[in-house]
């Protein structure tokens, strides 16, 4: 009897795109909760962001293939996002590297920090232990179903973690400069995009998290960096045939974005202001990584609101949030 012949692949992309659209609707309510956990785990805003969309992408993979939905979304979303966390620390160990921290990086509200400070000194399963126990209130049971271990092994961590924190403020690391971001700063306000394209590596990534991403000068140049130059149309219209939900709109006018480079915590980001109504605000970060003279890959936080308001609320600058998704549930 021969097989069935294969969904066409755009059959296939609508499927998985709808239960996507489905799992994020149930989940979604967790996600501030999920970054706080992600932000005491990681120590960085950033990172804590990058991990946050981890952990969903690998929960809704993992789901998929579970018999039955988890009996506490909870508990198993952390547990999701604590395996994750834990993998990358052994795998950076395997290879011979001290995992990065960023808690050495200038904090510039220490005071607010400083318990996460001293927590990011501990091991990496007293520091889940420690947080889930202290921060979330999480039951010896929820934390052992979360760090995948015994309750046993929990109060052991507990005990440990809680005897090694001690009172010691880091110390103040500078941000570098960097001529190529003064450059993209410049070519963007310019609405230059010869310019901005001639910053990128051949190779370069450019991806707006959680959402999508591009490869090469080219995609990005009739992608990403156009969208980011001149989304703001769009955005300020409300078009439905777009999928952008009207809550965003928030008084935003179509005039394109501009970028200013800020530092933060050890490093250089750059801050997209949106004009509204009632003034500018800051819709958008970007974060570069370079090689060389060139930008090897560019993160845009467009759908982050936690990230957002965290790093804004840090630098004492206006914002506006987007969401969490580039798409309305209904579409």
């Amino acid at each position: 009897m021969p097989s069935e012949a294969p969904k066409p692949a755009s059959d296939l992309a609508t499927n998985v795109q709808a239960s996507l659209n489905r799992f994020l609707e149930q989940f979604e309510p967790l996600r501030p909760e999920l970054y706080r956990y992600c932000r005491h785990l990681t120590r960085s805003p950033w990172d804590a962001e990058d991990l946050a969309q981890d952990t969903l992408s690998r929960a809704f993979v993992t789901l998929a293939r579970m018999q039955e939905p988890p009996r506490n979304p909870r508990a198993w979303l952390f547990r999701v996002a604590s395996n994750l966390w834990l993998d990358r620390l052994r795998r950076t160990r395997e290879v011979g590297g001290a995992p990065h921290e960023a808690s050495t990086a200038h904090d510039p509200r220490p005071a607010r920090e400083a318990a996460g400070t001293l927590i990011a000194q501990l091991a990496p399963q007293e520091r889940a232990a420690v947080v889930l126990k202290d921060v979330f209130e999480f039951s010896l049971n929820e934390i052992a179903e979360a760090l995948s271990t015994s309750e046993g092994a929990v109060k052991a961590a507990l005990h440990r973690g809680r005897g090694k924190l001690t009172a010691e403020v880091p110390e103040e690391k500078q941000p570098p400069s960097s001529l190529v971001l003064d450059a993209f700063c410049a070519a963007f306000n310019a609405q230059d995009l010869d310019r901005l394209i001639a910053l990128l590596l051949d190779t370069a990534s450019v991806e707006v998290v959680g959402a999508s991403e591009e490869h090469g000068p080219t995609d990005a140049r009739n992608g990403m960096l156009y969208g980011m130059l001149f989304g703001s149309q769009r955005l300020a219209a409300g078009d439905p045939s777009t999928g952008i939900d009207s809550r965003w709109v928030q008084g935003a006018l179509p005039a394109s974005p501009r970028c200013e480079l800020r530092a933060h915590r050890g490093e250089l980001l750059l801050l997209l202001w949106y004009a509204h109504v009632d003034g500018e605000a800051v819709r958008a970060i970007n974060r570069v990584e370079l090689e060389g003279d060139r930008i090897a890959r560019l993160q845009n936080y467009f759908y982050a609101p936690e990230f957002i308001a965290e790093v804004c609320g840090e630098l004492n600058v206006p914002f506006r949030l987007n969401g969490y998704r580039h798409c309305r549930s209904d579409r």
